[in-house]
């Protein structure tokens, strides 16, 4: 059960702490009794964010059929019911739901692969309750619990705080400021309203501590919570139509009507002829069916859910199938960088001490002493903690513990030859912090923080192992060194330590000082991004970084990685907010940087690109970034870091949080459009060559070369086998040397109506040419009235063993638009020979188990029809081919 029930109160960050404590009726050193407690759970409901209702099976079934095309073949299956050719109607209505089956089973797993990753885990509160400190789950908190919090913890609810001690929360999942903001819970706030990234005296749902410890009161749970209002705003029904669906309606409605046009012109042609017109009737039926690719829904959907699956094998998480279409058309990919970019992994690069300048960290000569004290003092002036992987602090904190590891550093043993007595918290004003350690009946002081903060508290510096009074060229090689890290985008830390006999007052900790170094520490890029970004660039696709960074770390990274080359290429949110919309629209393209931005910004930074023509995907992980997503063709949300609101807000989630996942979702997003076209045309032109095959004989005055069941067969078992294997075709590598395919491409485009004109009027003619052969061979004039049904018969088998031929063979020809069949190789597609063979196999069982042969109104043929049968059906293919090879000398001319 979801929230039901607000509180009726004024902004608790105008409230003092006693009035807010008050008005929710506890105690804050007992804090709830544990029947309060389940009173409240009642009249609130669980902390957990209410979601949209969802479908009944049954309702997503119906959508399924909900569709166009499905209307004609219902349709057709009345008609042929009505004519009481049931067998054909049965065999449609089975292809039907195999259709809406395959999409209810994909939109299900598509489903529980989003709740898995929702449900991955709560997050435990810490609470006190009669009196008792406890932890319980997070649903379970109601308004009036007290929370306790230190470093590590996720704010399992909105709170107004009632103690902080140097508390430090990371708020960038809600307000997108990537500094930790730094809270006070005896402040305050008078004014009527205030920013929620300056209530300081309050906590919210979602967000991290970093530093620190205290404890807050629950003033809001579940959707009454600022993410659950924000969680609220979003859970719209909007469900816009991607291109691959509006141009599979678009081509429904088309061959709909050409279904009926074909129906109308054999009832004219067969009045004046004077035929039969029942039967005529049935024939047109069947003609109609032929003329719409009745596997296509089918088709498109298992090749969409083959390509879906390998992407979230591959970490890609499509949420829509149809989404997958818009990925192959994406010119833009608007990134963050820290952790999709970089490893979001704080590691140390430099080092400075006076005795050894500056080094690599990676040396693998032997640390001299200022070195190891340098390490040291990160050590122990550090409340991170790091045990195998697992680690809670700050990350600059973490980065200098993992320093420590690679230095081979026996930190635990450093913690208790040197146990902490005092400490000194950071704070924003002096930016250092001091902790006291005792040593032997005597202290020592470890001081870090700024460089230009502690070096002003430093008399003397380390060097040689001496202590030597500090000079204006100490303190100019200190700066020369800083100003080294700084070009290469390092964020430095200064080190600092004094030694004393007796314990000293806080007051004097950070005084006398002798400066021991400098640390230069960076999120480093994940070492595959730069191939993916370059890979990107090759297939027309410019990757854009997008950071709360200052500009001068995120030039620094993106001129690595090779997103951006100058500085000119970088833009602040300051200059953003400077300019107008129609300027930043007027100048996007110009920009691959956009630093120190905030969430309102990536909106119009989406907007703008889109105004010139992109297709823009986006990243995201926070809740402010659901506009943004929302705003985007292909909202990308993360997997592992990404808020719950993030990830209802995406198309795309990735499972690993990273960048080259994107690039190779765009990839794979290619070859599954350039396979569902190869499917499509394919399925067209051999209803093409069936359509031509009948209307040509029919105005000819000829009897028809198939029967309805024999098209049927056809079109609803034969033209499906090899559809589905060309869907599943191996991605063709030179798909990324290609531009971005234009979100209007229809299917018909770069050769596709060729395909389908020749294919198909070429089976058709030559199942026409079949067709004759066989009543001219055994002496008959097929115009003549007086001839044998078994002569019939043999003429139909001719054409049905040639139209399938033709279409089995023809179909080798679609695996690329430009290499022959012996450069992408015949084999390389086992499922499309697979389907080859079993399609000829198939034809073999209908011909020679004479129950199925009868059925059908076949004859046995001789050893030389065969291989007219088989000469026949290669000339699609070789005519194919042929052109091939000249459209290949013209591209390269």
């Amino acid at each position: 059960m979801a929230s039901t029930k607000e509180i009726n109160q004024p902004n608790f960050y105008s409230q003092s702490i006693e009035e807010s404590l008050s008005q929710l009726e506890v105690d804050p050193k007992n804090g709830l009794t544990t029947s309060e407690s389940e009173k409240r759970l009642n009249e609130y409901g669980k902390n957990k964010l209410e979601e949209k209702k969802r479908k009944s099976i049954f309702m997503m079934f119906l959508e399924q059929l909900n569709d166009y095309l499905i209307y004609v073949l219902f349709a057709a299956v009345a008609i042929t019911f009505f004519m009481g050719e049931y067998t054909d109607g049965i065999i449609i209505l089975i292809v039907i739901f195999i259709n809406a089956f395959l999409g209810l089973f994909q939109e299900i797993r598509a489903n529980n692969a989003i709740d898995a990753l929702k449900n991955l885990s709560h997050p435990k509160a810490l609470v006190r309750r009669d009196g008792k400190t406890m932890e319980i789950d997070s649903e379970l908190l109601v308004p009036g619990d007290i929370v306790l919090l230190e470093a590590g913890r996720i704010i399992p609810a909105d709170l107004r705080l009632v103690e902080s001690a140097s508390l430090q929360i990371d708020e960038s999942a809600l307000t997108g400021e990537s500094v930790a903001a730094e809270k006070d819970a005896e402040v305050q706030l008078e004014e009527d309203y205030i920013p929620l990234g300056d209530r300081i005296n309050l906590a919210y749902m979602s967000t991290l501590v970093t530093y620190g410890r205290g404890s807050g009161i629950v003033i809001g749970t579940a959707n009454n919570t600022e993410v659950g209002k924000i969680a609220g705003y979003l859970d719209t029904d909007d469900n816009e139509k991607t291109p691959l669906e509006i141009r599979l309606d678009h081509l429904g409605k088309t061959l709909g009507k050409i279904a009926i046009g074909v129906c109308i012109l054999i009832f004219i042609i067969s009045y004046f002829q004077g035929r039969d017109l029942t039967e005529m009737f049935l024939t047109s039926v069947s003609l109609a069916v032929a003329s719409i690719p009745e596997g296509l829904a089918a088709i498109v959907a298992i090749v969409l859910s083959i390509g879906v699956t390998k992407m979230a094998k591959q970490n890609a998480i499509i949420k829509k199938l149809p989404a997958v279409e818009t990925l192959g058309s994406v010119t833009i990919v608007c990134s963050d960088k820290t952790g999709t970019l970089t490893q979001n992994k704080m590691t140390v690069q430099e080092a400075f001490t006076f005795s050894d300048g500056l080094i690599s960290v990676d040396d693998e000569a032997e640390n001299t002493f200022e070195e190891n004290l340098l390490a040291e003092a990160m050590v122990l002036a550090s409340d991170a903690t790091l045990e195998n992987d697992k680690q809670t602090g700050d990350p600059t904190e973490v980065a200098l513990l993992s320093l420590a590891d690679q230095w081979e550093m026996d930190r635990k043993e450093l913690g208790n030859k040197q146990p902490r007595v005092d400490e000194l918290a950071f704070d924003s004003d002096r930016k250092m912090m001091s902790t006291l350690h005792s040593v032997d009946e005597e202290y020592i002081l470890y001081t870090k923080g700024a460089v230009d903060n502690l070096i002003e508290q430093c008399n003397y510096v380390l060097q040689d192992e001496k202590e030597i009074e500090i000079t204006e060229d100490h303190k100019k090689e200190v700066s020369k060194a800083v100003e080294e890290m700084s070009n290469k985008a390092l964020r430095t830390l200064a080190v600092a330590y004094k030694k004393t006999s007796s314990k000293i007052e806080k007051e004097k900790f950070e005084e006398d000082l002798v400066f021991i170094g400098v640390v230069g520490m960076i999120d480093p890029p994940r070492d595959e991004v730069k191939d993916s970004i370059q890979k990107a660039k090759d297939a027309g696709v410019t990757t854009i970084m997008i950071t709360g960074d200052h500009a001068n770390t995120a030039f620094a990274i993106a001129k690595e990685l090779g997103i951006a080359d100058n500085q000119n290429q970088v833009t602040t949110g300051k200059e953003i907010n400077n300019a107008s919309y129609e300027e930043l629209e007027s100048h996007i393209s110009e920009y691959r940087v956009f630093a120190r931005v905030s969430p309102e910004h990536k909106v119009n930074i989406v907007k703008a690109f889109k105004a010139k023509g992109n297709i823009v995907s986006m990243t995201g992980d926070g809740v402010n970034d659901a506009p943004s997503l929302n705003a985007a063709d292909i909202g990308v949300a993360m997997g592992i870091t990404g808020t719950d609101v993030a990830k209802n807000a995406s198309d795309m989630i990735l499972a690993d949080d990273n960048f080259s996942t994107i690039i190779g979702a765009i990839e794979q997003g290619r070859n599954i459009f350039n396979n569902i076209k190869k499917s499509v045309i394919f399925l067209l032109a051999s209803n093409l060559g069936e359509v031509v095959a009948m209307l040509v004989s029919i105005v000819a005055g000829l009897p028809v070369p198939l029967l309805a069941t024999q098209l049927l067969w056809i079109n609803l078992i034969t033209d499906t086998l090899p559809a589905v294997a060309l869907g599943m075709d191996p991605g063709d590598p030179a798909v990324m040397k290609e531009k971005p395919r234009t979100i209007n491409e229809n299917f018909f485009s770069h050769g596709g109506t060729r395909k389908i004109l020749i294919g198909g009027i070429l089976i058709g003619l030559l199942t026409v040419v079949a067709f004759l052969i066989g009543y001219f061979e055994h002496g008959y004039n097929p115009m003549n009235d007086d001839i044998p049904d078994d002569i019939h018969a043999y003429a139909r088998t001719m054409a049905f063993l040639t139209i399938i031929a033709s279409q089995l063979f023809y179909s080798l020809s679609f695996r690329s638009e430009y290499k022959s069949i012996f450069q992408v190789g015949i084999f390389s597609n086992k499922y499309l020979v697979g389907a080859i063979i079993l399609g000829f196999g198939l034809q073999l069982m209908v011909l020679f188990i004479p129950l199925m042969r009868n059925a059908f109104k076949l004859q046995l043929i001789g050893l030389n029809d065969w291989l007219m049968v088989l000469g026949l059906g290669l000339v699609p293919l070789i005519v194919n081919e042929i052109i091939k090879l000249f459209l290949k000398r013209s591209k390269n001319k």
